[in-house]
């Protein structure tokens, strides 16, 4: 039985599973899926109904991202993403994950959200922002010149943030946070695993993940 990952191509979840999956090269069945239509398969694996899901091939099932990143990275990490301070990491993932995650949906949706204008919710999110850019402003990465966990977990939400408005956070005062946002989104790893795919359900086709190059 192979490992099977249930995916949604934007999901910055999912994006941050996939990202450790393919810089890790642990192969795995790919099913990506509709929000609209969830997969009865992946429901019974997890009633959250949330992606990303990760049912290794010994029946183990990781349902949260993070922990799918861990399972990855313990079985492969030649850079080092795990190295360094990473209770410092978890911590900045958590604030991430829980604080600027629910700003962000706000922004993002201000128009289901009316108690407050999109801007209101914006320059809360920006408290985050500007913590990120301190870090930026004396090294390449978050905690240091070397791309670690944080990066890679952090940086797909930093990238949903910015496309609400694309105008408006091309013309803030984030220097170090666009340039790191940009280092991301034009490498290959990132692009690798930003291809599209039909849906499972529709089309019965699970790719292998990561693709062969």
């Amino acid at each position: 039985m192979s490992h099977i990952l249930y995916s949604f191509r934007r999901c910055p979840y999912a994006i941050r599973a996939r990202l450790a999956i393919a810089y890790s090269q642990q192969s795995v069945l790919l099913r990506e899926i509709s929000l609209k239509i969830k997969p009865e398969a992946m429901l019974a694996l997890s009633a959250k109904g949330t992606v990303p899901v990760l049912q290794l091939a010994d029946g183990t099932v990781l349902d949260e991202s993070l922990d799918i990143m861990a399972w990855a990275l313990e079985c492969s990490d030649p850079d080092g993403w795990l190295q360094g301070s990473l209770t410092e990491m978890l911590s900045l993932i958590d604030e991430n994950d829980f604080e600027f995650k629910h700003w962000l949906d706000k922004y993002k949706y201000a128009d289901r959200f009316l108690e407050q204008t999109a801007d209101y919710y914006r320059e809360q999110a920006e408290d985050f922002l500007f913590k990120l850019e301190e870090r930026l402003t004396f090294n390449t990465y978050l905690f240091g010149q070397k791309i670690g966990l944080a990066d890679v977990a952090i940086f797909p939400f930093i990238r949903q943030f910015a496309a609400v408005d694309n105008v408006w956070f091309a013309q803030s005062d984030f220097p170090h946070l666009k340039n790191w946002l940009s280092a991301f989104i034009d490498g290959p790893l990132f692009k690798s695993v930003m291809q599209e795919y039909p849906a499972w359900l529709e089309s019965k086709q699970q790719i292998t993940f990561p693709e062969e190059q």
